[in-house]
């Protein structure tokens, strides 16, 4: 999956692993919170840093490829064409889009903090206060080699229309409501993408996305009205394939 300069294709999935995806969501200050990365201040902080891994050279992903390098290429890719998508999408409404601050990867627990919130392994999580995405690049490496670019640009047009949520003033009284909203937006850039051919899908993507979903989805125990909740594998499948197939008028931005 890629932007239509040098457009690349989304490779095969071969079957979505729980033990990996789990850890997919917004855990440690989310959308709120104070603060900004830990060992240096704001203004040093580059807009986008690049990946740091360590992942084993001999290790494939599903789709055959190795390079971390790929792994870098996919990444900046989502983050460019999701930061094309919603400047578009704001310039349609009259309003000038300011892109999300910087996207932060990190390797160790405690390494990036939101607040007073340090953020853990194997996590993705949006800081509104810093206006920054952070993620663990190992852990998202290991994923991009065992799933395919899919989780990509899935995690990062997540964890980028939690930045949109922000920029919108939009707040709900449940984080479950914030996820799936998330989760839907995230579904409308792929689907628009999709369908204005800047990003190509191979045969049984869908399917094997679909898969992934339902992988991330919350504990069947977990209470819906939790803190933290993100909602159960059938509302986060529900979630992104409405926006998929209906755009942004599917995920009630007002």
């Amino acid at each position: 999956m890629g932007q239509k300069a040098g457009r690349r294709r989304l490779g095969p999935l071969a079957g979505l692993m729980v033990a990996v995806l789990v850890g997919v969501g917004c855990a440690a200050g989310g959308v709120g919170g104070e603060g900004d990365p830990q060992g240096q201040p704001p203004e040093q902080q580059p807009r986008q840093q690049q990946p740091r891994g360590s992942a084993d050279p001999q290790q494939t992903r599903a789709d055959g490829t190795t390079s971390v390098a790929e792994f870098k290429e996919d990444f900046n890719g989502a983050v460019g064409g999701a930061q094309q998508y919603w400047t578009a999408q704001f310039k349609a409404s009259g309003e000038r889009f300011r892109p999300i601050r910087r996207v932060i990867p990190y390797q160790r627990g405690g390494e990036v903090a939101c607040g007073d919130q340090p953020l853990p392994r194997n996590n993705a999580v949006y800081c509104s206060a810093g206006d920054f995405i952070a993620y663990d690049v190992n852990w998202s490496v290991q994923a991009f080699r065992k799933i395919g670019d899919a989780f990509v640009f899935y995690l990062l047009g997540h964890e980028y229309a939690h930045g949109v949520q922000v920029r919108l003033g939009i707040r709900y009284s449940y984080t479950i409501q914030q996820e799936l909203q998330a989760d839907c937006m995230a579904g409308a850039w792929i689907g628009d993408s999709v369908r204005d051919k800047s990003l190509t899908l191979q045969d049984g993507d869908l399917d094997e996305l679909r898969e992934g979903l339902l992988a991330v989805g919350d504990d069947p125990d977990q209470p819906w009205f939790a803190e933290g909740a993100h909602g159960t594998a059938e509302q986060r499948t529900e979630a992104f394939f409405r926006g998929y197939e209906k755009s942004l008028d599917a995920c009630d931005l007002g």
